[in-house]
């Protein structure tokens, strides 16, 4: 056997097989990514929620901004020359496994696998009159046909290709470099030193280094570092923070600085407008000196919110800076919470009385702010002007109306059809279904409150330090359907219970919502009988005892006395015997109702053990399922008439002690509330024993007037005191002195054979 020989493919064909495979890893990702989406889908979503959000900011502007039409056909003839390119190396490869297919003399010859010697003769002779170079044919196909035939017809030649698949025997291995030929031609070696330094010494460090300076700027939420830093600073510096306060710290974000971020501007016209719509506004403290929020951008931002709230008319030139600073308020805002809660959480844990932890009515600000910056509005403003066509000066008419006291969006919503349409007389027709549309949009959302203590053995038993896990199940709905409902109600109630109901009592049926649930009627006082006393039953006395009284007291008879008593004893005792039967087979009784209550009671224990067994394994199902399923956080759009960009409607849930003002459980962020979800929210029982009233809180963070609380009461035991002896530790310990047992066995019958073979 011939010696291992390295021959390197100086034709490159390998080469194919690397650029197919980057080719192909390049062009099957950029097409799942950057392939146009279909426009037609859009704005089909768009026309079909016309109707409610017509009116808003952002959706004007979508409508508004300018269809990229070239872009999309760029992308598509870019990715459309990858998949041509794509297709072509593949092809190459094809070809290319094909010039290292096996070995085969009867392909060469087009002759049939085994065929006889005197046609390989006669297929030879015809195609080496064919091919042969001195009639004009092809050298390389001659040769070929030669050798293929002398593999056939040769005993050497054929034992070679039946033994290692070549004619002409072993063959050096040959292995090739996945680069074109002159790549390694030595010529051009200079050139690739120059070209693989520039790419691996120069490009690579810069595009790795400026790739990682700009994200250790960035947290995980994508916000600048030096804004986190500016939060925990205020926020740990100002422990109550009212809401100009929150304001103003919220200016101060190092993403409306043009030196961290690029995307924010300064405009030479800022310092004329800027000062002007001070003016206007009348309330910014300017005297203070504290940087950042001081400075020239912060101060900008400032304006710009304070008139967003204000929903003042400023020039052309900074609505386009507002619009930034809008888009970036929710996401600051939710870091903000986060600091506040981590500042809480470290306020916990030390013991320094020094370190302050940030109010609850700090963190309630900031999710309130967001709503205020999503809808337009400032702190103390009407939610109902959320709504469209309801302005400061129509809005007293519904507010201050004598019969109905109008206050938020539920009060509204509680009212009859009739009742509303005379309430927003002032609208016409077409604004009032347009009002309806929206109100009908805005969302509904209940709470199903659960607590509980898992993985302990009496879940429902909370004890002194245990970790509470309280599990709140979210159902959304629309306000729609609490119109469809509180219809199907008044149909139901207008409908006459019987043929002879009178009018009156059809005045008085009233609409679901506006209906209260009354008690059923008190019946009059009936006069209640005294249940019986029963008797005891007489106990009968033993006849010996009352014939040992008789003997004690001295009584002495004759025989036919003695007879009389004796047959008295026997009737008697005839009696006695029915009496103990009786009494047995009503103990007999009495233990089988014992029985069958113990099993009852076995029964309803096993039950039990059945539903927390269930409902243990549902919590583990559903944290499987939240750590493998990545929901995704489009629910629902918000309608805000003053908001630049789409907004999802996220909520925040929390538990808190409204009496002490301070937070239990922090602040859960619900980003996936389509129809129902299901959150756990966890936190340490208190400290002593005792009835504790807490309060549940769904805010949301883009809704004004739409929060929901509820109360939520703990009653907290002693903890468990610990068992002295256990059942698992007597096994333990019978099961050890079994074995102490065996082992002692064990040796004593050593001992034994031993005596026995010293006895030998």
């Amino acid at each position: 056997m011939a010696g291992q020989q390295f021959q390197y493919d100086d034709s490159g064909n390998t080469f194919f097989y690397f650029l197919t495979s980057f080719v192909g890893l390049i062009v099957i990702p950029a097409t799942y990514y950057l392939w146009p989406r279909d426009q037609n889908a859009e704005q089909i979503r768009l026309k079909n929620i016309r109707k409610v959000y017509g009116r808003c900011m952002w959706y004007r502007l979508r409508l508004l901004k300018p269809q990229p039409n070239i872009i999309p056909t760029v992308k598509k003839i870019v990715l459309l020359a990858g998949w041509a390119l794509f297709l072509f190396l593949a092809y190459k490869v094809s070809k290319t496994d094909r010039e290292y297919q096996e070995y085969n003399p009867y392909e060469v010859l087009n002759l049939d696998p085994g065929a006889t010697v005197a046609e390989i003769k006669k297929q030879y002779r015809l195609l080496s009159l064919k091919y042969h170079p001195d009639k004009g044919g092809d050298e390389v196909m001659f040769m070929r046909i030669a050798k293929a035939y002398a593999a056939l017809t040769d005993e050497e030649s054929r034992k070679n290709w039946e033994e290692f698949g070549n004619p002409d025997g072993p063959q050096a291995t040959s292995f090739g470099i996945a680069l074109p030929a002159w790549i390694v031609d030595q010529k051009n070696s200079i050139l690739v030193l120059l070209v693989y330094g520039l790419a691996f010494m120069v490009i690579l460090p810069v595009v790795v280094g400026s790739w990682w300076y700009r994200s250790i700027r960035y947290s995980g939420d994508q916000i600048l570092i030096r804004t986190t830093q500016i939060y925990t600073y205020f926020v740990y510096k100002t422990r109550n923070m009212d809401m100009k306060r929150l304001i103003m710290v919220l200016a101060g974000a190092s993403e409306f600085d043009p030196q961290y971020n690029k995307d924010a501007t300064s405009r030479p016209t800022d310092n004329i407008l800027i000062p002007q719509l001070i003016r206007e506004i009348g309330s910014i403290n300017l005297k203070k000196n504290e940087p950042p929020l001081t400075c020239p951008y912060s101060l900008k931002a400032r304006v710009l919110l304070l008139s967003h709230l204000a929903r003042m008319k400023i020039p052309e030139t900074l609505e386009e800076d507002q619009q930034f600073m809008l888009k970036k308020c929710p996401a600051l805002l939710q870091e903000m919470v986060n600091v506040i809660c981590q500042l809480i959480i470290m306020a916990r844990s030390r013991e320094e009385r020094e370190f302050r932890a940030p109010t609850l009515a700090s963190l309630e600000n900031c999710m309130k702010l967001s709503q205020m910056a999503v809808q337009g509005l400032q702190q103390f403003k009407s939610p109902l002007l959320q709504l469209p066509h309801i302005e400061e000066d129509n809005l007293r008419r519904v507010s201050n109306h004598k019969k109905y006291k109008i206050k938020t969006i539920q009060d509204l919503v509680s009212l009859k059809e009739s009742d509303r349409r005379s309430l927003l007389h002032f609208l016409e027709d077409d604004k009032y279904e347009e009002v309806m549309a929206v109100l009908g949009s805005f969302p509904y959302v209940t709470m199903d409150i659960k607590s509980q203590v898992l993985d302990d053995e009496d879940s429902n038993n909370i004890t002194v330090g245990s970790l509470v896990t309280v599990l709140v199940k979210l159902t959304r709905q629309t306000m729609a359907e609490v119109f469809e409902k509180e219809q199907s109600i008044c149909a139901a109630e207008e409908q006459p219970a019987e043929d002879g109901q009178s009018d009156a009592s059809k005045i008085k049926a009233r609409g679901g919502w506006q209906q209260k649930s009354k008690g059923p009627k008190k019946m009059p006082k009936s006069k209640k009988k005294k249940p019986l006393k029963k008797k005891p039953p007489a106990v009968p006395v033993p006849q010996a005892k009352q014939q040992k009284q008789k003997q004690a007291n001295g009584v002495v008879g004759s025989e036919a006395s003695i007879k009389e008593e004796e047959d008295d004893i026997s009737d008697k005792g005839s009696d006695s015997e029915e009496e103990e039967t009786n009494r047995d087979s009503q103990s007999e009784k009495d233990d089988g109702s014992d029985r069958e209550s113990d099993r009852e009671q076995d029964e309803k224990q096993n039950k039990d053990d059945e539903a927390e067994w269930q409902e243990l394994q549902q919590s583990i199902q559903r944290k499987e399922r939240a750590l493998l399923e990545t929901k995704s956080k489009i629910t629902h759009p918000v309608y805000s008439l003053y908001f630049p960009e789409e907004k999802q409607e996220w909520w925040w849930l929390y538990i808190a002690d409204r009496k002490e003002q301070t937070l239990i459980s922090m602040p859960y962020h619900v980003c996936t509330l389509k129809d129902t979800e299901e959150v756990e929210l966890k936190f340490p029982a208190p400290g002593k024993p005792g009835n504790y009233q807490y309060t549940v809180f769904l805010r949301s963070d883009s809704y004004m007037g739409l929060d929901q609380i509820k109360p939520l009461k703990l009653e907290v035991h002693e903890a468990k005191p610990v068992p002295e002896n256990h059942p698992q530790w007597d096994a333990a310990i019978e099961g050890d002195e079994d074995q102490e047992d065996s082992e002692g066995f064990e040796d004593s019958f050593e001992e034994e054979e031993e005596e026995e073979e010293g006895d030998d």
